[in-house]
């Protein structure tokens, strides 16, 4: 599926985008169209909701695929839209490696680390030994 749909955004005037290979985007005057293909899964988003149905139709007519409507999940990310924002977490995922190695019960840290700490590439501090 990547490379036949590759090849349909590539005809249907997307540019690959430069952080992610597997990016592509797409604007027209004020519209704005992003895709993530990752294996045989695709997600999409735009700016304008009609719009996005009538691609998300097209879409369906070239490849065989379910339309989930809004995400929730992907790749092991949870995703919640809201008027404030879209947020993502990885409780799911994190709560399975925790029963993985049998270790749900364990002590909860709201941040596993120093707080307030600098980090610096000319680090100066002690090495830890």
């Amino acid at each position: 599926m990547v490379c036949s749909s590759y090849k349909y955004l590539c005809q249907q005037r997307f540019k690959k985008g430069t952080i992610g290979s597997n990016i592509y985007v797409q604007i027209d005057k004020d519209n704005l169209t992003i895709i993530e293909v990752y294996v045989d899964d695709i997600i999409f988003g735009r700016n304008h909701n009609q719009i996005s149905k009538n691609f998300s139709t097209k879409m369906q007519g070239e490849f065989e695929m379910s339309l989930l409507d809004e995400l929730t999940y992907f790749l092991g990310l949870q995703i919640s839209q809201q008027e404030k924002g879209i947020f993502i977490c990885q409780a799911k995922y994190i709560k399975e490696i925790l029963k993985k190695f049998k270790i749900e019960d364990c002590k909860l840290v709201l941040t596993p680390m120093v707080t307030g700490c600098k980090l610096s590439i000319d680090d100066t501090s002690k090495d830890v030994g």
